[in-house]
């Protein structure tokens, strides 16, 4: 289950409806599996299909939490058309497997649809979401 703050969570989503029709990404780090710090990072892709981190922003990001002793709880990103569902392409890239995977769908400009994952050696299993006030 992610547990997480609904600051964060507004945050996820208006990075999300502000790349729109983009992807947008991202990482919310944290210490002990509890997301703390909101991470918005550039889609070097630029597409309303496919996100990718830029490599030398990714560095810079995983060093800093290294620096501050965080991990990654969750690694965000967006679908512009489509259900907040991984795809084949964010199954494949998936490398961290004790991160949460969240997805929002900004396919509807009214409704939000914000999904979290668990993706290990390919393997995609939905987890409940718990938002805190």
């Amino acid at each position: 289950m992610l547990t997480i703050s609904q600051e964060l969570v507004d945050k996820i989503i208006a990075h999300a409806r502000a790349d729109h029709p983009d992807e947008a990404c991202g990482v919310i780090a944290g210490r002990g599996g509890v997301p703390e710090r909101f991470v918005p990072m550039e889609n070097a892709e630029r597409s309303p299909t496919f996100y990718r981190f830029d490599s030398m922003e990714q560095l810079r990001v995983w060093r800093e939490m290294d620096d501050r002793d965080e991990e990654p709880v969750v690694i965000y990103h967006s679908h512009t058309a489509t259900e907040a569902y991984p795809s084949r392409t964010d199954i494949s890239y998936a490398s961290e497997p004790d991160a949460h995977y969240v997805l929002v769908s900004t396919r509807d400009e009214q409704d939000v649809e914000f999904r979290s994952f668990r993706i290990v050696d390919g393997v995609v299993s939905e987890e409940e979401v718990r938002f805190i006030p």
